[in-house]
């Protein structure tokens, strides 16, 4: 099992789409084995959900996202557990232990209506 985060500065980064990074574990016999930091290199919305199926990652813990970037991962065949903050080992940690708070209604709607820098943060745009 593989498991990306959007990481910024240890954190769940709360936009999906402009994640600049993730953190992606490893996980055996349901513990992280190894992670690794990688860049996003500038791909931004549907490109990452490729970007994270050609890692071989099979989930994703997320802060905000929007429609489409959920329907990529869905095609992807990626799980998706939006709507997470806090520190990204310790979301990692509880997803194991069965304990991740997360809200699979969570959404990043800033597409439609929204101005240009809106941060959707962790809540629910209700858009």
């Amino acid at each position: 099992m593989k498991i990306a985060v959007t990481y910024e500065n240890g954190q769940v980064f709360q936009h999906f789409g402009h994640t600049e990074q993730f953190k992606v574990y490893e996980v055996a016999d349901g513990k992280v084995v190894s992670s690794a930091v990688l860049p996003t290199n500038g791909s931004g919305h549907g490109a990452l959900a490729g970007f994270l199926r050609e890692r071989g990652v099979d989930t994703l813990i997320c802060g905000g996202i929007g429609g489409g970037a959920r329907t990529a991962l869905a095609e992807a065949g990626i799980t998706l557990y939006p709507g997470a903050s806090g520190e990204a080992d310790a979301q990692v940690a509880a997803l194991l232990a069965g304990s991740l708070s997360y809200d699979p209604d969570t959404v990043c709607a800033h597409h439609e209506g929204h101005g240009e820098g809106h941060d959707c943060g962790s809540h629910s745009c209700g858009h």
